[in-house]
């Protein structure tokens, strides 16, 4: 993923966080708000795992949102939470599962 495309800055997460909607399910939540680019922001909690498990994981969204562009919403920004039943699925399901969740943020 381009360095271009996440967000960097502590007030643009509480940003999408506080004003965003927001859809989840067992692995992940996600906040999302309207905006002029696509931009990505990526959170995992210490209680995941330790910090080679969060990094693995954050590869992991950072691929399969890269591969699947066109299948996710355009013009908005995302912030994903990842939550620690995660850490235990295979890369498929990961996918599979970000994936139905993206797909419900069409309008």
């Amino acid at each position: 993923m381009n360095k271009e495309k996440i967000l960097k800055k502590s007030q643009e997460y509480t940003n999408i966080i506080q004003k965003g909607k927001n859809i989840k399910n067992k692995y992940f939540k996600i906040f999302y708000l309207p905006n002029n680019t696509t931009l990505y922001g990526i959170t995992i909690p210490k209680k995941v795992g330790n910090a080679v498990i969060r990094n693995k994981l954050k590869r992991q969204i950072k691929n399969i949102i890269m591969e699947n562009e066109l299948y996710i919403q355009k013009n908005y920004n995302y912030v994903i939470i990842i939550k620690e039943p995660a850490k235990n699925l295979q890369y498929q399901i990961l996918e599979e599962e970000l994936l139905k969740l993206m797909k419900k943020v069409r309008k």
